[in-house]
């Protein structure tokens, strides 16, 4: 069963995936990286580029030929990737394919909008039986 991580209180969410994706590449893990908004996913992208001076963070959309060859992927749809380690989630509802992945970690921002829409997310997921966990990031900093 998917282990599912809520990370709330995230003041920048495009920059926690960063750090996310960071941790996981340097674990050896592979991840996916969800979210519908287009425009997010394309901020991302330059993000990831730009984000650390000493980490190479190699990335592509899912739908890319390189696909299966590059361990962080981005994608804006539900689709079957050749990865399944880490789901890293930044839309408001919960991605279709989410049971696929060893982890789902849903990445929570500090406005109200968000927090309602994660609080349903996190009834939907207990609802099904899943052990769910919680990391303050403003306690953490």
């Amino acid at each position: 069963m998917t282990r599912i991580d809520f990370h709330f209180n995230a003041s920048n969410k495009i920059r926690h995936a960063c750090r996310l994706a960071r941790k996981a590449r340097a674990a050896g893990s592979e991840v996916v990286i969800y979210s519908a908004d287009e425009a997010l996913l394309s901020r991302l992208d330059a993000e990831l580029w730009s984000f650390s001076a000493l980490d190479f963070l190699p990335h592509c959309r899912a739908s890319d030929t390189l696909a299966a060859h590059t361990p962080i992927l981005l994608t804006n749809v539900c689709v079957d990737t050749p990865h399944h380690e880490v789901l890293v989630n930044l839309d408001s509802g919960q991605p279709e394919f989410f049971g696929r992945f060893e982890r789902l970690i849903e990445v929570v921002g500090t406005d109200e909008q968000d927090r309602l829409a994660a609080r349903e997310r996190w009834k939907f997921y207990k609802d099904r039986g899943y052990a769910l966990a919680t990391f303050d990031l403003a306690a953490a900093a």
